[in-house]
């Protein structure tokens, strides 16, 4: 739903805002913050769902544009604007705002009410893994089905083994070495391709633990800042524009562009690297 007004003169200090999450555009604003942001127009959003295995989100509405973060099947997806291909929005997932394409989002439909555990799961074109296979559904996608024995039918087609549909133990840092070896992908959020703050959220959310998108705000959102000496197993470690999981041998979990993969390491090794490198 899309509303045209006059720009309102409003009174009162202007909220803070975070362009990455708050819909507060010079031509276009959420109409939550109406009443708070003047503008010439309000949009409601319109609730949309990543309807492909996985889909960039970038900074603009062009496929050579930076991608900024991935969507997964299954999550919501905000729409505020549609411009020729592509639609501007928010991930339900963080509240992350960018451009997906247009193709790759449907209308909501049913509860998706599991969650792939597994790096990769074969969507196959009947109960049996002897079957073709349909799509491949990357660690963190949601489903929407009905559970059999040994597999999950999902709604639309395809069907799911159960056993990549597993619960995780409760344990972000043992989740993130799932991802052991995945390439680093800046954006990335999958077994396919991950950054440093994307293994930190998709290793949360996986515990149920809600993780906004940048290491930025991972820092300043989650938990509280512990003195460096009182450090210990399962802390997150920030470095300007890095994060990863402290192990309890005092390594560090990582995605890193060093590597250029997710790797396991000693921290003193990361610290002396930053520091050569003018970074820590």
């Amino acid at each position: 739903m899309i509303g045209k007004m006059a720009s309102p003169r409003l009174n009162g200090p202007r909220p803070t805002l975070d362009p990455r999450r708050d819909v507060a555009r010079p031509d276009l604003v959420e109409v939550g913050l109406a009443g708070s942001v003047a503008a010439s127009r309000y949009v409601a959003g319109v609730a949309m769902r990543c309807a492909v295995p996985r889909v960039p989100i970038r900074k603009a509405g062009d496929a050579a544009a930076v991608a900024v973060s991935e969507l997964l099947h299954g999550e919501d997806f905000e729409v505020f604007e549609n411009v020729a291909d592509w639609s501007w929005g928010r991930c339900g997932s963080d509240r992350y705002l960018g451009w997906a394409p247009s193709s790759a989002l449907a209308d909501p439909g049913p509860a998706v009410d599991y969650r792939i555990t597994a790096r990769i799961a074969p969507v196959f074109a009947a109960p049996d893994i002897k079957a073709p296979v349909l799509m491949e559904l990357p660690f963190g996608a949601r489903v929407a089905g009905a559970a059999g024995d040994r597999f999950l039918a999902v709604f639309g087609s395809g069907f799911v083994h159960v056993r990549h549909l597993a619960a995780l133990p409760h344990d972000p840092v043992a989740v993130a070495r799932l991802f052991v070896g995945t390439p680093y992908l800046w954006g990335g959020r999958t077994g396919d391709g991950i950054d440093c703050s994307g293994l930190v959220q998709a290793a949360l959310l996986a515990c149920d633990i809600a993780c906004p998108r940048d290491s930025d705000q991972q820092r300043d959102e989650l938990g509280a800042a512990v003195a460096f000496a009182d450090r210990s197993g399962g802390d997150l470690v920030f470095f300007p524009g890095h994060v990863g999981f402290l192990t309890a041998d005092d390594r560090l979990l990582h995605a890193n562009a060093h590597w250029m993969a997710t790797v396991e390491e000693p921290l003193a090794d990361v610290v002396a690297r930053l520091v050569a490198a003018g970074v820590a």
